[in-house]
């Protein structure tokens, strides 16, 4: 049965496809949901993966998990829309521009009717683009609608400099800002082991002969994994479960806590009118406020490049072209 007033802890998910399933099926095994809907254009999808998530529930916390509609946007506190035509091998994100912004817009409609209070979590690609999208159809505050942003392409990073450093992945600390896409980078400068500077600390640790070659190849490596992860078997979809499961997390536990998310910047790094990864504080309301870090002269124009690159995508998505 459902609520008529806001569930503290229902999260809605739009899409039953490699992402979305594998999310739910994640956020399950947290603990960290109440109850889970499952909404997808394709019903027999959508009911085949509520059964199978189902019939593990004697194996994780206590959690109603169900195929839903969308008269379920009514009482959700997150959601999650995963839903969007798959990336293609050798396609790019922002080559799915005119394919995704219509089934996101339609979903949008279908939030709105239901006069949704939640914070509305956007996963479809290209992320940044379909977050402006959704943002500017919902007429809402700009915390309140969100991307994935890059928080799994810094977890990305994390680990490859964990595995390049020897260093336990939970005590590297660093962030990709920017697009989620080809022109995303590392801020180096934000980027910290054992309270070091990362390259401080490459410059003693010994590590690599070359760590500026090794820096630039790292960096290029995170660029690079979706595709490679597309090419092997067709779809990302564990570490992207697990990194929603983190944003989805903050804004049910209402923590506070520091992620680059894909958010509308209004002045904030010099940059208006485009939805990016920087560092925000997330919590219960979305994002409570954006990390205006000092950035170098350098990490700041690779911030303005990723800024250009989307806004063209979106005067493109403007022009239906």
């Amino acid at each position: 049965m459902k609520t008529t007033s806001i569930n503290r802890r229902k999260v809605v998910v739009v899409g039953a496809g490699a992402v979305g399933s594998t999310f739910s099926y994640a956020l399950a095994q947290s603990g960290l949901a109440d109850e889970i809907a499952l909404i997808d254009k394709n019903e027999n999808l959508a009911r085949g993966q509520v059964l199978d998530l189902v019939h593990g529930q004697p194996f994780f916390p206590t959690v109603s998990i169900r195929f839903g509609d969308p008269s379920d946007y009514a009482d959700a506190q997150v959601i999650v829309i995963t839903a969007g035509a798959a990336q293609r091998p050798g396609e790019t994100r922002l080559q799915l521009l005119q394919k995704n912004a219509g089934i996101v817009r339609a979903i949008v409609a279908d939030v709105l009717g239901q006069n949704s209070p939640a914070v509305m979590l956007v996963v479809s690609n290209p992320v940044d683009v379909m977050t402006y999208v959704a943002l500017k159809s919902t007429g809402w505050g700009r915390g309140r609608v969100i991307g994935s942003g890059t928080v799994l392409d810094s977890a990305r990073l994390r680990h490859l400099l964990s595995t390049h450093c020897g260093i336990d992945v939970h005590n590297v600390h660093g962030y990709i800002l920017g697009e989620h896409g080809d022109t995303e980078f590392a801020a180096w400068s934000m980027t910290h082991v054992a309270g070091m500077q990362i390259d401080v600390y490459c410059s003693i640790c010994g590590c690599c002969a070359d760590w500026a070659g090794e820096r630039s190849h790292i960096e290029q490596k995170v660029r690079d994994s979706a595709y490679h992860i597309i090419d092997y078997k067709g779809a990302t979809s564990f570490a992207v479960g697990l990194s929603l499961v983190r944003i989805v997390g903050a804004i049910l536990r209402g923590q506070n806590s520091v992620l680059t998310i894909s958010t509308m910047l209004d002045g904030e790094f010099g940059l208006w009118d485009v939805c990016l990864s920087v560092p925000s504080i997330v919590s219960a309301g979305g994002v409570e406020k954006i990390i205006e870090s000092p950035l170098p002269k350098h990490e700041l124009a690779a911030l303005a490049t990723s800024a250009a690159t989307l806004k063209q995508a979106i005067e493109q998505l403007d022009k239906g072209t």
